[in-house]
């Protein structure tokens, strides 16, 4: 039975690498890159595609060296807990801004970009891999995904609230104050995840192969559930790629910029961290919520439908500053789903990991889990490069300063970006909510949530 210490243990995992390090690179990036470090849109978008190519071959590669990890630590934790350094420290060089011409802006950011994406591997892979192998009963690895989406979001409603008046206490530059919030931010980050390899315990050992071989790769996609599953979180990711990406966009030229009470500042920050609030507190619900449906399956495509109505109707929110309370009440309700079905998406994949074991004799674990960060990686960093895409093909374009540094053209903030940048917050999630639902309508596992047995066959598994 696993203790509440070790439960906020896992949480501090996901608060580290979903709550500082992937919010930042979220909805941070699109426009840090673009406004701030002074890359062009094509060079934005060329960089966050060519990481996701990276990451087809580091994650699943990843995900089978976990598996075969034996150390005094266990299969999993070890990588949690010597990779928590280096982890932090890339993150806050990501965020720091050399002093360099055009060309070599480029080599450092592809660089550290690409870096930085490997160490995600290194350390979220195995850290998602844990829940494989704490514990054996389903209702309790719904509660470790909870707390690791509680953690995962209250740490993000931290960061994004406090981000623009930690910039104003920094002061300075942009490029000084994201240099300095990077530095602090990654030493929290690492110091999380260093806590939560030490706080956790791996009770299940796995069945590992004892030389690696491309039939657990072939073995995948023989997995009904796992072709399922990684589609459906694939949507997710864009889902919310989307919406974080284009917040900082939308406040900026759609509302005029920081929409300011007194001495309250909403910006694109804090406007995210009422969706993180919101989510972690449904996310705490979520296992309440499904037990009351009675399946993930169902829990899941009741909370998909939430998030599409919800986007539907932020499109028709008027674009002015004094509707900022009505958009951020529909933000909140969009969130209300998102942070139901965020916990069960990685209590479904420990379920897929569990009948691919059983199926096939050993554990792929790790390599299960590995989809789901690079289902991840891949909808965060393509749908920041498509809105790049997007919005230079909506006619935004970008103009150069005296020493070479490249911004938007505030000129070229016509009506149709606008409406571009209003759709890719609201029109676009909701195509990707409409797809998970039917995806999940469709995924085969049909396992009652009181159980406690893993699906082992495939009578038991399809319905």
């Amino acid at each position: 039975m696993a203790t509440l210490k070790e439960k906020l243990g896992y949480a501090l995992g996901d608060a580290a690498s979903g709550g500082i390090v992937w919010k930042i690179m979220s909805i941070a990036f699109p426009l840090f890159f673009t406004n701030i470090f002074g890359l062009a849109f094509a060079d934005a978008a060329v960089l966050m595609l060519v990481a996701r190519m990276f990451d087809v071959v580091t994650d699943p590669v990843m995900g089978s060296l976990a598996d075969r990890t034996r150390s005094r630590w266990g299969t999993y934790r070890p990588w949690l807990i010597w990779g928590s350094i280096p982890f932090g420290l890339i993150f806050a060089l990501l965020l720091y801004t050399p002093d360099l011409g055009p060309v070599g802006k480029r080599v450092y950011a592809y660089g550290l970009y690409l870096t930085m994406m490997a160490m995600y591997t290194l350390v979220n892979v195995p850290y998602g891999s844990l829940l494989g192998v704490m514990t054996e009963d389903d209702n309790e690895k719904n509660q470790f995904s909870s707390f690791r989406m509680v953690g995962a979001y209250a740490m993000g409603f931290i960061t994004l609230f406090s981000f623009p008046y930690l910039q104003k206490m920094v002061g300075g530059s942009e490029q000084h104050q994201y240099s300095v919030l990077g530095a602090g931010f990654g030493i929290f980050a690492a110091i999380m995840t260093l806590a939560c390899g030490l706080m956790t315990k791996e009770r299940i050992k796995p069945i590992m192969a004892e030389k690696f071989s491309f039939k657990q790769f072939a073995d995948l996609f023989r997995n009904k559930p796992w072709v399922y599953l990684t589609l459906i979180a694939i949507s997710t990711n864009f889902f919310n790629g989307f919406r974080y990406a284009a917040a900082g966009y939308m406040i900026l030229y759609c509302l005029g910029g920081d929409v300011t009470m007194g001495n309250f500042i909403i910006n694109y920050t804090v406007f995210m961290a009422f969706s993180e609030v919101t989510c972690m507190i449904f996310g705490g619900l979520s296992p309440a919520f499904t037990k009351r449906i009675g399946s993930k399956r169902g829990a899941f495509i009741v909370a998909a439908l939430i998030c599409t109505v919800c986007s539907v109707l932020y499109f028709f929110i008027p674009m002015d500053p004094a509707y900022i309370w009505v958009m951020i009440g529909v933000l909140v309700l969009s969130s209300v789903g998102v942070g139901l079905y965020s916990p069960l998406l990685w209590s479904m994949y420990a379920d897929v990991a569990d009948y691919a074991t059983e199926k096939n004799g050993v554990s792929s674990t790790g390599l299960i889990f590995s989809s789901g960060t690079m289902a991840q990686k891949l909808g965060t960093a393509v749908s920041g490069s498509l809105i790049a895409l997007f919005l230079g093909l909506a006619g935004a374009s970008m103009i150069s300063d005296e020493f070479g540094n490249l911004s938007i053209d505030p000129a070229s903030i016509n009506e149709s970006v606008k409406t571009m940048i209003w759709s890719l917050f609201s029109l676009f999630p909701a195509v990707l909510a409409l797809i998970m639902c039917g995806l999940a309508y469709l995924y085969p596992i049909r396992k009652d949530i009181q159980s406690s047995v893993p699906a082992t066959t495939e009578e038991e598994v399809y319905a």
